[in-house]
């Protein structure tokens, strides 16, 4: 007998519980000036509670060949990715906003 997700009642294969997560986050994707002149974009809004933000982070860090972190909720990647960030996510399932 298949496992069955608590939060939807679906089997976990048909589940869509992450699905309709990323469809209702708000992200929000700037950068900022760091010391020494270093950019850093930020990708807040992110609710850990119902994604895998340490996955999603390591995602993020290999499609824009950058390093990075996560830091207090948001992730940090090394460098001015807006865009780049902006359309992986997009293509993720999520609803990004650059500010």
């Amino acid at each position: 007998m298949p496992e069955i997700c608590k939060s939807c009642g679906l089997p976990k294969e048909l589940c869509v519980c992450e699905v309709i997560a990323r469809e209702q986050q708000e992200i929000k994707i700037y950068a900022v000036k760091r010391r020494y002149g270093k950019t850093v974009t930020i990708i807040e809004g992110i609710n850990a509670s119902e994604i895998d933000i340490e996955d999603l982070a390591k995602q993020l860090k290999t499609r824009c060949a950058s390093g990075g972190t996560v830091k207090e909720g948001n992730i940090e990647l090394q460098g001015d990715h807006k865009k780049k960030v902006q359309s992986v996510l997009e293509d993720l399932g999520f609803k990004a906003e650059v500010r």
